[in-house]
């Protein structure tokens, strides 16, 4: 049984995740409130503001898997994005992301083989439009992973994925009605847009052995948005 810390575990892939991974490891979930956080002898849930002061106190000595969760989805025209909404993007999904691996850097390096996993977006690679806030602070995010990659290297492993459009709380608004949920399911060549399991099965994959030969690597789980086009 590995020691697994997520943060960001209360909702959307964080959530799922942290129930897939609770039948076989030790979870330490951290999130603003518990939300729908099974109670299990496996999941240990501690309160975390990602915002304020990152108190680890809960962690064990050693940890074998990291999962940074946190994002945003921040969707507004160049013209009316305000510098200080820019600046929260970026910290919320890169700097505290940044500042997460250095407070758990000591029970990460105590681990034989411990495993870093984030999140960025298929628009760092793809030029959507109103993505400009989003795109900037997850291509912060990758850059972060393949540099992490390099200096942790070999012990700890870095790598991110990179979804499209997932049907989590956090994208409730852009697939609110079935128009909107329709209309994002077009434009991916799979025709359907993400579920939390999709993403959350990666993530898992990331963490184990199987991918033991993996890092500093952006994985694009995003339906073929990334690379193929159909019509």
């Amino acid at each position: 049984m590995q020691n697994i810390a997520i943060i960001g575990a209360s909702s959307g892939i964080g959530l799922k995740l942290a129930n897939i991974l609770s039948n076989e490891h030790k979870i330490y979930a951290f999130s603003r409130e518990r939300g729908n956080l099974p109670d299990s002898d496996n999941i240990i849930w501690q309160e975390l503001d990602i915002a304020g002061e990152l108190d680890f106190k809960g962690i064990p000595e050693k940890i074998d898997g990291l999962v940074y969760c946190p994002g945003s989805i921040n969707l507004k025209p160049v013209r009316g994005l305000k510098p200080d909404q820019v600046r929260q993007d970026f910290e919320l999904n890169a700097l505290s992301a940044f500042r997460v691996v250095q407070a758990l850097y000591k029970p990460l390096k105590a681990s034989e083989s411990a495993s870093v996993v984030m999140f960025s977006t298929v628009a760092v690679t793809q030029g959507m439009p109103y993505h400009a806030s989003v795109a900037m602070a997850k291509g912060a995010v990758e850059g972060l992973v393949r540099s992490l990659a390099a200096e942790l290297a070999p012990t700890i492993r870095v790598n991110a994925i990179a979804p499209s459009l997932t049907d989590t709380p956090l994208a409730e608004r852009l697939l609110g009605t079935d128009e909107r949920r329709e209309a994002a399911a077009g434009k991916h060549p799979l025709k359907r847009v993400g579920q939390p399991e999709d993403i959350a099965r990666m993530a898992k994959f990331l963490l184990g052995e199987e991918s033991s030969w993996i890092t500093g690597q952006i994985l694009h789980v995003d339906g073929g948005m990334s690379s193929i086009r159909t019509g």
